[in-house]
């Protein structure tokens, strides 16, 4: 008889039972370890192990001098029962929200500060999200790209905003916002009082430069090449910092530094050919497990973003 015409027997609730003692008992080490987290006697344990082995038709452990081990065939069910036990929870998690009023956290990760105009619509969208589900307990929070996307991947977040220079598997990108990013310097450096045509590729490749920190899209990469990049700021506020000090050049969107440009503090350096396109993403799990929190999210931003 092959696989294919191979019948599987319907899983039953007490199936289900002895899967959990299984895990339990994998998980604390043998079943001495597992006695207090059941609450059972070591010998029911036994007794409980040897019926799911006869049901199943399989050796799952081996127990003795030796100690507690998985066999082969055990390795390979607990990997499933821990990917079956997932999938109830998820199904658990989604049935509980249909119908019903959204509550618990809801988390939004930022990778960069958001600047004035980007504050005042963040501010329009938590406003909405309160007013129609105020039993959520919002959560706004910032990170790097890297945790964010690993938050996203295992549902530890609903939404994160960042820049979508490189994609990965198992998310979802919706432009946000774009902006030209500019090459700045303060008033204490050199180029501050130099006008732009007597300002050489050569200087540009000696003046000490900032690093984004990121692996940037091909246009801003093609700019970073002009330059000699001997620091590192990811952050639009510290890469700030470093440039009003007077010793670095960097690039800056200019609604970060509209405030230093007015006042005199800062200035951009050939601001026609030293550009690039600064990119920001909405960006969520393309099947997240609290769907509706993430459909809520989505929705808000596109409505105040005016992404449509």
């Amino acid at each position: 008889m092959n696989k294919s015409s191979i019948i599987p027997k319907p899983i039953t609730e007490y199936d289900l039972r002895l899967l959990r003692i299984f895990v339990c008992v994998v998980e604390h080490g043998g079943f001495a370890a597992a006695e207090t987290a059941l609450g059972v006697t070591r010998s029911t344990i036994s007794v409980h192990m040897s019926n799911l082995e006869s049901r199943m038709k399989l050796k799952l452990c081996l127990r003795g001098r030796g100690g507690f081990s998985l066999t082969e065939d055990g390795q390979a069910v607990y990997r499933a029962v821990i990917s079956l036990f997932d999938s109830l929870n998820d199904f658990s998690l989604l049935v509980g929200t249909l119908g019903k009023e959204l509550s618990g956290e809801l988390v939004i990760l930022c990778a960069d500060q958001l600047d004035h105009a980007k504050q005042q619509k963040m501010a329009q969208v938590i406003q909405e999200i309160h007013d129609s589900s105020p039993n959520l307990h919002l959560v706004l929070d910032g990170d790097s790209i890297s945790n964010i996307e690993k938050s996203l991947l295992k549902d530890k977040a609903h939404i994160g905003i960042f820049p979508d220079y490189q994609q990965i598997e198992g998310l979802s990108y919706t432009p946000l916002c774009n902006e030209p990013i500019y090459l700045c310097c303060a008033h204490s450096h050199p180029f501050f009082n130099k006008v732009d045509t007597l300002i050489t590729d050569e200087d540009l490749a000696s003046a000490l430069a900032i690093h984004p920190g990121i692996d940037i899209d091909l246009s801003g990469k093609n700019q970073l090449t002009k330059l000699n990049l001997a620091a590192k700021a990811y952050q639009f506020d510290t890469r700030k910092s470093m440039i009003l000090s007077g010793r670095y050049i960097g690039y800056m969107p200019q609604s970060y530094i509209q405030h230093e440009l007015n006042m005199g503090l800062m200035r951009i350096i050939q601001p026609s050919s030293l550009t690039y396109q600064f990119n920001l993403s909405l960006v969520s799990k393309k099947s997240p497990r609290e769907i509706n929190k993430v459909k809520l999210l989505s929705d808000v931003f596109s409505r105040v973003f005016e992404l449509n």
